[in-house]
């Protein structure tokens, strides 16, 4: 029998290396509170019947061999000897016993399981969604420099991590430590000293070989796993840019990219294979060495009439009994390694600081008319290049204010600002007079409603992604929303209207329908505030025009804050304000800044240029 499992497919990869990693000890005590937490006694009961479970079966365990032993010499020896005396039972009934505790044994140990998997199972469902909570209150900055990809296998792999080091550490090490000092300690009192010896031996050297040659195997595998997540993330960039792929034609070159990164993982994965059959020869050798020792010990002693060949049939059976789940220690070392390495991470990632948090007592936001102002605000992404320096503008409520100017002027910065997905590098920003350092992030955020340039819907049906913008509400008002949209006689004509699914990322409807979607969703919200973060310069002329028409009659009653590129989009606002390398450089109404000359007016002869300029 070969002395470790082969190495099952890298499925828990390294993460990247800028994820800190909780150390090993420190993974451990957190672990503990899931099994162990307070004020909930019945996980604490489950945990105790279990161990308690644990350790009859393998008192048990430990038992078997000997109604062997006792059965073996009483088919040997007509007077009933030693256990048999005392239990009072022959051959065929010591035989029986043997195979009752042989299934006591195992019930025990599926009884234990039974017990224990609802705690293993709630301490997984808990870890992972204190993850996926974690990962959503980190910052915009944090999302925007990780790979989505990379934090999905991060909670992936730390949740199987958990669940390994849970069943493997407890249930399988633990059992097996405990077994190998009882036999020892049956050997020592029963065989002699030399028993125990030898026994101890060749498992201190099985051990010692075994780590040894796991952590050599260890470093090949890691460098396996790392070109594995390369050769992944290579896979999921190509999928993701299917049409990008098509549009030059680069399947070709998709293909020898991936495969470049497959031969290096092909080379440490044959490193590994190879490994494996070293460790499992060198294993086999050294428990085979044991077995053998020990049973030729024992063989003596029968020659010289100081044990019975039941007592040779129970060394066999102990022997056996202990290096069976030692075959499984190398791989079940590796797993724990790897396991706490994954747990590691998502604790780790547990605990990166949430950059933006609301003051401990802040209240709610209060929104009694929705009055926006930017009080001298700087702010910077990186200290070394500021974007805002000094921006100073006030919306009275229900007013329309416009942001132009040139792409990295600032316009967009406004509107991450005004969600708070940043804080100010300096100055204020305030809603009706109250600083939004100081108000809850969750009051503030349902005070806003988004209408960004790429709508991005769920991959789910149009009424799930309408109803997004508030999920309790009715039927009727989902629909109420979509016609104020303008895109319920659409939705209707579809096959399945409202159940219609809209594929990943919304990719079933075009650009204009997606916006509508969009723009219903944020309807159905009822914002009092209203961010246009350039919400239709991804579209056509003619539906653009259309959409505008249902935003402008959605910002009625609302301030509306608009960020646009195409200055045509706010010739209405009740103010334009220009940006120009995070300063305001021009202020005022469409016509006045016209007047004016400047630099909006120059945008706008040259905009209007490109309008009417025949194609070529």
């Amino acid at each position: 029998m070969p002395a470790s499992r082969p190495d099952p497919s890298p499925s828990r990869n390294p993460a990247p290396q800028d994820v800190p990693r909780a150390p090993a000890r420190q993974t451990l005590r957190r672990v503990v509170p899931y099994l162990w937490p307070d004020g909930e006694g019945w996980v604490k009961r489950r945990v105790v019947l279990a161990l308690i479970a644990l350790f009859v079966g393998k008192i048990i365990s430990v038992s078997t061999p000997w109604f062997f032993k006792a059965a073996v010499d009483g088919l040997s020896t007509a007077t009933p000897q030693g256990l048999a005396a005392a239990l009072g039972l022959g051959a065929v009934g010591l035989t029986v016993a043997y195979g009752l505790a042989r299934l006591l044994n195992t019930a025990f140990a599926e009884l234990r399981d039974f017990v224990f998997v609802r705690v293993g199972q709630r301490a997984l469902r808990r870890l992972a969604l204190e993850t996926f909570t974690h990962i959503h209150q980190l910052s915009l900055r944090y999302h925007i420099t990780r790979k989505t990809g990379g934090l999905s296998r991060i909670i992936e792999r730390g949740v199987k991590g958990v669940d390994f080091l849970l069943r493997f550490l407890l249930f399988s090490i633990g059992p097996l430590i405990l077994e190998l000092i009882l036999v020892s300690a049956i050997f020592a009192s029963y065989f002699g000293l030399s028993y125990m010896l030898t026994v101890v031996g060749v498992i201190t050297a099985y051990i010692v070989f075994t780590f040894r040659v796991t952590e050599w195997r260890v470093q090949i595998r890691r460098k396996m796993n790392e070109l594995d997540t390369d050769a992944n993330q290579k896979a999921i960039d190509s999928l993701l840019n299917f049409e990008t792929v098509k549009y030059f034609g680069a399947e070709k070159r998709e293909a020898e990219r991936y495969d470049a990164a497959m031969e290096g993982y092909e080379k440490f994965a044959v490193q590994t294979g190879q490994s494996l059959n070293f460790l499992n020869i060198g294993q086999t050798l050294l428990l085979t060495f044991g077995l053998v020792a020990v049973m030729v010990m024992a063989a003596r002693g029968v020659q010289a009439g100081t044990l019975t060949v039941g007592d040779f049939v129970m060394v066999n059976a102990y022997m056996i009994q202990i290096t069976m789940p030692l075959n499984f220690l190398g791989s079940v070392y590796r797993e724990i390694r790897q396991a706490l390495v994954d747990m590691g991470e998502m604790f780790g990632l547990l605990g990166q600081p949430a950059e933006i948090v609301d003051r401990p007592g802040a209240p709610d936001l209060k929104v009694t008319g929705g009055e926006v102002v930017l009080d001298d605000v700087h702010f910077a992404y990186d200290p070394s290049r500021p974007i805002l320096k000094g921006v100073s503008v006030r919306i009275p409520a229900g007013h329309t204010l416009a942001l132009v100017g040139s792409s990295g002027s600032g316009k967009s910065t406004i509107g991450r600002l005004l969600f708070r997905f940043y804080d100010v590098t300096a100055g204020a920003v305030r809603i009706d007079g109250q600083d939004l350092r100081e108000v809850t992030q969750d009051s503030l955020h349902g005070a806003i409603g988004v209408v960004p340039q790429d709508t991005v819907l769920f991959n789910d049906t149009v009424f799930y992604n309408i109803a997004y913008g508030r999920p309790d509400a009715s039927r009727a008002e989902v629909e109420g929303a979509a016609r104020a949209a303008r895109i319920h006689d659409f939705i209707m004509s579809l096959p399945e209207g409202y159940d219609t699914k809209v594929g990943e990322r919304g990719l079933k409807l075009s650009g204009g329908e997606k916006q509508r979607v969009g723009i219903a969703r944020t309807l159905l919200k009822n914002p009092p505030i209203l961010l246009l973060d350039e919400a239709t310069s991804a579209l056509d002329t003619q539906t653009e025009r259309d959409i505008q028409d249902s935003l402008r009659e959605m910002g009625e009653g609302r301030t509306v804050i608009m960020i646009a590129h195409r200055l045509s989009t706010v010739a209405d606002a009740d103010e334009i304000v220009v940006l120009e390398q995070g300063e305001v450089v021009e202020r005022g109404r469409h016509d006045e800044l016209l007047a004016r000359d400047g630099r909006y007016a120059a945008m706008w002869a040259r905009q209007s240029a490109e309008v009417s300029q025949p194609p070529a």
